[in-house]
């Protein structure tokens, strides 16, 4: 029985991702989702009122600073408002930026189930 030529290389790329920290491997996942894309949703709340959510979200970035180059405390990312919240495209839904605090902003993202 002869191995397959493509399982060597799965073996090696598995095993040295096995040796990567857990942040590295989280590095590289993320790298891959802004690659091939993802589909998702951010729900803003306020209490447990949902108030606002965005859908076809590539990705959120988290914002550094300019001089310092180190993480603020808040989100951003684009996406269209979903006006009637049913996870759809809709005619007049616009694509926007956004911006969310990371300390005093209650928000889910997830991938869109409903697509």
């Amino acid at each position: 029985m002869t191995p397959n030529k493509f399982a060597w290389p799965l073996l090696v790329i598995l095993f040295a991702l096995s040796a990567c920290t857990q942040e590295r491997q989280n590095e590289i996942s993320r790298g891959i989702q802004n690659w091939t894309g993802t589909n998702g949703v951010l729900d803003i709340y306020a209490g447990d009122k949902l108030v606002q959510r965005f859908v076809k979200i590539d990705k959120l970035s988290t914002a550094y600073g300019t001089d310092d180059s180190k993480p603020r405390a808040y989100r951003y990312g684009y996406g269209y408002v979903d006006a009637n919240q049913n996870f759809i495209v809709d005619n007049g839904e616009k694509k926007v930026y956004f911006e969310f605090s990371d300390y005093s902003t209650s928000y889910i993202f997830y991938e869109n189930y409903k697509d």
